[in-house]
């Protein structure tokens, strides 16, 4: 295995009865990288994040994490790894600094209290350091929750989700904080269902149905699913959507705000459903670069 990942497992399996939740997946992680996890709710994400950090443990499958084996080492690995799980796990009853000072003797921590002052002042928690977490909003609760994973260090950071249900300014804030750990050498995996934040991250891996089916970056997974786009706009669009969908070339037909974007892999045929509709009734139809997001729709149409 390459002591320069710090993720790099092969052939990842998990089963939950007749159930294959994870199939045969591939990762490789390099240290210091930023990696997005994307793919739809029971995709399989979550189930892969916790084989990885040791939570549970694989049906098949070899590799390493932080180069130790993770299917035997994972008591070691756990702590060198922070996990923020989907949801918030902490005492709604405590302060911010009792939630971190307790985390801080759960992990035995020498010098316990200077760590505490140092996270707090880290991730600018250091005025609201007495607010009870109840009190707290979606996004200081996500910043005291990533607090609790670095109190003890991590070489890796796993984050499932963390950003859902949290403003959009708060969003951009976690990702400022993500790219300041990446340069200090953290890796971090992070699973995310936003595609701004997929487009934050150095490369994506896309798992659908327990199955990879997409990685590296945003250019290369774009560009490898060969699809073209073109977007509809007048008055009375929407009445075009099920005349379309279905014809010959038009994979996948979707709104996106006022606009209907069709997409396939076959530009001529698309062309040819289109051009009947071009012009008729004010409408405007234009070819557009492909978004992350008609790449991932096309995917997940193609699985259904």
């Amino acid at each position: 295995m390459n002591k320069d990942f710090a993720i790099d497992v092969h052939g990842l399996t998990k089963r939950f009865g007749h159930k294959t939740a994870v199939n045969n997946v591939d990762i490789a992680v390099p240290e210091g990288e930023v990696w997005g996890f994307l793919g739809p709710n029971g995709s399989g994400k979550t189930t892969t994040i916790r084989m990885l950090c040791g939570l549970l443990r694989a049906d098949e499958g070899e590799g390493t994490c932080l180069g130790l084996d993770f299917r035997t080492r994972s008591d070691t690995i756990k702590r060198q790894v922070g996990y923020m799980t989907q949801r918030f796990s902490f005492w709604e009853d405590l302060s911010i600094r009792e939630n971190l000072d307790f985390v801080a003797r759960i992990y035995r921590l020498s010098d316990r209290k200077a760590i505490v002052e140092d996270t707090l002042e880290q991730l600018g928690l250091t005025k609201r350091q007495h607010q009870l977490a109840s009190e707290l909003s979606g996004g200081w609760k996500q910043r005291m929750a990533l607090a609790a994973c670095m109190l003890h260090e991590p070489k890796l950071l796993l984050l499932d989700e963390p950003t859902a249900g949290v403003d959009p300014k708060a969003r951009r804030d976690f990702w400022d904080e993500i790219h300041l750990l990446s340069a200090r050498g953290i890796t971090v995996l992070v699973s995310t269902h936003y595609m701004d934040e997929a487009e934050r991250c150095d490369r994506i891996v896309y798992i659908l149905n327990g199955n990879l089916v997409a990685r590296g970056t945003v250019a290369e997974v774009i560009e490898s699913a060969g699809l073209h786009t073109f977007i509809i706009e007048g008055k009375d669009v929407r009445h075009l959507s099920q005349e379309l969908r279905g014809k010959p070339g038009a994979e996948y037909v979707a709104f996106f705000g006022a606009a209907l974007h069709v997409s396939g892999r076959d530009r001529a045929a698309l062309l040819r459903v289109l051009e009947p509709h071009r012009g008729t009734d004010g409408i405007r139809i234009e070819e557009a670069e492909v978004s992350l997001e008609d790449v991932f729709i096309h995917l997940q149409e193609q699985a259904a």
